[in-house]
């Protein structure tokens, strides 16, 4: 009988997590992504210690991390006064095992991609090769159908289709033809990194401003002999409804004198934001967006991860994380129900309500959600953040998001590990 083979759309973080999973528990699989050359795009982003964990599970080493990025100490809000309205430590700093992270997209994307060739070979990831949709077979395969830049039709059938082929998926608009259309909450976000001295602990995630208007930043490389850091920024602007999100694109390149003067008021003894920003090589504009939970992930032998399934806003910082997450979720079923449809279906029902409720509080502003309730209760001006909102609410209202999410501290230090060492799906002999 033909070994299993599990086809992957996308090579982005999730695709090649999974890659990588499935290979660690003998299941054979290629990687089928559109673009002709992997780039190291984007900027910041942050693990989550639920993710580190199973990336160390995975034998990536807190070396070959360090090089990518750097462990975050501390999460932070401030108001748009200067004044704290909350900070706690994160990663081993809080008591988990493991480090949160925040590194650089790309450099991290990139560093999968490597990791994904080395192990599985040079033909586990096919570039310039676009999934565009599918075919369920009647022995309980499926065929991904494929398109080249050069406008080759091609086939490739295997035993599962996993669609990680992020928030515009084709697989998923196959799946779900009558999805509503991308959501859009009002909010437009400027990117880019600077060179410049980090803040607080050194390495500091810190929110600033109001629900409305807030700027996020935090550094995403190791200083240098100076004392300078690549820190990672984030400007948003929440707009009226009628404001013209679409012409934003994705990572679209804009100059500063587009926007920077919004953050004109940014200035605190501790952060001149504009100066800051003076001193970015490139900005990019992202409108904020996401799309509604799905009903299901699964159609036979056809599943969503990642994006392609929940994208989520960046309030909760977790996307990437949660990419990482449904990996290995996927690897641990399979060694319980194997590569199969069933394993599929148990992989649905377990994940996709409440992770789906996941996206709809970063979509409510996550975490964020502090600053609303600053803004609500005394418009965003105090002297005091305990008359406004008292320690142990902010803290109940910070440990609800992270349960929900996954990495609550005492639970993810105490669980086993999600795919024990050495385990492989059991095969199956003719």
């Amino acid at each position: 009988m033909r070994p299993d083979h599990v086809l992957i759309a996308g090579g982005g973080i999730g695709g090649l997590t999974l890659a990588l999973t499935l290979h660690q528990i003998g299941v054979q699989c290629t990687v089928f992504e559109g673009v002709r050359e992997l780039k190291p795009l984007g900027v910041g982003i942050n693990l989550q210690p639920n993710a580190v964990r199973e990336l160390e599970d995975l034998g990536i080493t807190e070396d070959e991390m360090n090089r990518v990025g750097i462990p975050a100490r501390e999460w932070a809000l401030v108001g748009l006064n200067g004044r704290e309205i909350y900070s706690e430590p994160r990663g081993k700093l809080a008591g988990y095992n493991w480090h949160q992270y925040a590194v650089h997209r790309g450099a991290f994307h990139m560093m999968l991609f490597r990791t994904v060739i080395e192990r599985l070979g040079p033909d586990a990831v096919r570039l310039d090769h676009k999934v565009t949709g599918y075919r369920q077979e009647a022995n309980g395969g499926v065929t991904a159908l494929i398109e080249t830049s050069g406008g080759d039709h091609i086939e490739e059938s295997g035993t599962l289709l996993f669609g990680a082929d992020g928030i515009h998926s084709n697989v998923r608009a196959q799946m779900h033809p009558d999805q509503p259309p991308i959501h859009w909450g009002g909010t437009i976000m400027w990117r880019g990194t600077a060179r410049g001295v980090p803040i607080r602990s050194g390495s500091s995630f810190v929110g600033l401003g109001t629900s409305r208007h807030r700027v996020v930043i935090y550094p995403i490389s190791h200083p240098d002999a100076d004392g300078l850091a690549d820190i990672n920024w984030i400007a948003e602007q929440t707009y009226d409804t009628d404001h013209d999100w679409t012409r934003s694109g994705w990572f679209r390149p804009v100059e500063l004198s587009e926007f920077a003067h919004e953050f004109d008021g940014f200035v605190y003894d501790w952060l001149d934001l504009p100066a800051l920003l003076a001193k970015s090589d490139v900005a990019y504009e992202n409108p904020m967006i996401d799309r509604d939970p799905l009903p299901t992930w699964v159609d036979g032998a056809v599943a969503l991860i990642g994006d392609a399934a929940h994208p989520m806003y960046p309030t909760g910082s977790n996307g990437a994380s949660q990419a990482v997450m449904d990996a290995r979720m996927v690897g641990r079923i399979m060694l319980d129900r194997g590569v199969s449809r069933e394993a599929l279906a148990v992989f649905d029902e377990e994940f996709c309500g409440p992770i789906g409720q996941v996206a709809m509080r970063n979509r409510g502003a996550g975490p964020f959600g502090l600053l609303n309730m600053v803004d609500e209760r005394c418009g965003g001006k105090f002297e005091n953040i305990d008359d406004v909102i008292s320690p142990a609410e902010r803290s109940a209202f910070m440990l609800a998001y992270q349960q929900a999410a996954g990495f609550a501290k005492d639970r993810l230090n105490d669980a086993p590990r999600t795919i024990p060492a050495g385990a492989k799906v059991a095969k199956v002999v003719a």
